[in-house]
Formats: structure tokens, sequence, C-alpha cells
């Protein structure tokens, strides 16, 4: 991308914005963006509560108007493919 490019944030970009925020896009729609900047795993009580997603996720987000601040990384082909953020529960 060279400096007269405009980026485009798309979901599963890796993007630093702000000094102290770095992580996955996880979902984005025409006025926002989240940010997935932890994910760990949810403890056997909250698991057996809510079995439909196995992890917590921290998720910041990040309005249209600062989509020029946000600094593209690197990209993946899904959620799966890395662990970037997540914090191991050992099981």
């Amino acid at each position: 991308m060279t400096a007269k490019e405009t980026y485009i944030p798309q979901v599963n970009d890796y993007v630093e914005w702000k000094p102290h925020i770095k992580g996955w896009i996880y979902y984005k729609d025409k006025e926002y963006l989240t940010i997935e900047t932890r994910v760990r795993p949810k403890d056997n009580i909250n698991l057996l509560d809510a079995p439909f997603h196995a992890n917590n996720r921290l998720l910041v987000i990040c309005y249209e108007s600062d989509w020029k601040n946000l600094k593209y990384i690197k990209s993946r082909e899904s959620i799966y493919e890395e662990e970037e953020n997540s914090i191991s529960s050992g099981r």
C-alpha cells in the first residue's frame, strides 16, 4: 500500500490503533468496527451456562471517523488461523 492509498479495514486484519490498542478486526459495519484485543477461555461454570461460545473476547469499538488512524499490520484467513491474543487455559 502506498502513502496515497487509503486503508479500508476488513474483518481478520490485524491493526494498531493508538499506541496501546492492537488486535484483529472482529466485526465491521458501516458505522463502526470492533478490534479483538484479548481472548480468554471461559471457566467451566461459564462454559456450562453458555456452551455456544468457548471463549470470552475483549472487543474495542472503533467508529468510522477513526478508521483513518488504523495502521494495517497483516491479515489472516479466519479467526482459527492464529492465536495472537489468546490466553491458553491449559485444558
